[in-house]
């Protein structure tokens, strides 16, 4: 089953963003293998060379290692998978700033409206502020 994919972003980086989040939510382990390429291009319904090329950057991001013969596994450095961790939240939390701030909304109101609609959220009412 092929994914859909943004016109706006490279097809690579998105994948190479959609396995970070995998990670980040644990679905994906320290030390696990990632299919091979041929794999993960048919699971994706992407050109093989798009994976090639999303192997790359999380290579160059530090996030895996290709052992020759053997595969491409996610790095056991936890030091590296909880700083992407971290980084992934600031970038969401900058984005949600950003868009705020677009609408005119100060700090201090973006806080007690967040407040507000997680309290309402648990309780049930998510289309409140």
């Amino acid at each position: 089953m092929a994914a859909e994919f943004e016109a706006s972003k490279p097809i690579y980086m998105q994948i190479v963003h959609k396995i970070l989040l995998e990670i980040a939510r644990l679905e994906r382990t320290a030390g696990e293998k990632l299919p091979s390429v041929r794999e993960m291009a048919i699971t994706l319904g992407v050109n093989p060379n798009t994976i090639q090329r999303t192997y790359g950057e999380l290579e160059r991001m530090q996030m895996v290692e290709t052992k020759r013969g053997q595969g491409t596994f996610i790095t056991e450095d936890q030091f590296i998978l909880e700083a992407m961790v971290k980084k992934l939240q600031i970038e969401t939390m900058e984005l949600f700033i950003g868009n705020m701030q677009e609408l005119g909304i100060a700090e201090e109101e973006m806080a007690e409206k967040l407040n507000s609609y997680l309290k309402k959220r648990k309780e049930g009412y998510n289309d409140t502020i």
